[in-house]
């Protein structure tokens, strides 16, 4: 199974957004780098059979423009275990509701993502920018331990495009 870890895109800087966390949204660019970057993903023609998103709108914003650009609309779904508290045995509960997934894409939220990806490959440091991706090869949707095939940064992969 393939099972790719997205950082949400830029958002409204923490500090000095007004409102609820969970409802600070997408800045303009981090929607624009997500949009070309989206583009760049789907160009890879990745087998995906389900998109997981946290429930926090900046989150639920980036998976809407993966899934318009992925054509996955129609299995785009929420689950608020990415939205606090994610980590590798929750990743593992996620996967076992998809055994015949060939790839699964989830967004969520640092540091969960890169603390994931370290300890699924073996305690490697990811700098986890918004909107990278990690892809890990997984040898069973239950497993704990992968291979990272490729990390690549929403920047670089807007440059694809």
């Amino acid at each position: 199974m393939r099972c790719y870890l997205v950082r949400h895109a830029q958002a409204a800087d923490a500090e000095t957004w007004h409102g609820a966390d969970g409802e600070r949204p997408l800045t303009e660019k981090g929607r624009s780098r997500m949009e070309r970057a989206a583009k760049a993903l789907a160009a890879l023609d990745l087998e995906i059979d389900a998109l997981v998103t946290s429930p926090l709108l900046r989150a639920k914003q980036t998976a809407v423009i993966l899934a318009h650009r992925l054509r996955l609309e129609d299995r785009l779904v929420e689950d608020p275990r990415l939205g606090g508290g994610f980590a590798t045995h929750v990743l593992s509960q996620i996967l076992a509701e998809h055994p015949d997934a060939a790839g699964i894409m989830l967004v969520g939220h640092e540091p969960a993502m890169s603390r994931t990806v370290s300890d699924l490959v073996g305690g490697a440091t990811v700098d986890f920018k918004p909107g990278s991706v990690a892809c890990i090869d997984l040898p069973r949707a239950t497993s704990v331990r992968g291979t990272l095939l490729w990390f690549a940064p929403a920047k670089v992969l807007a440059e694809l495009d």
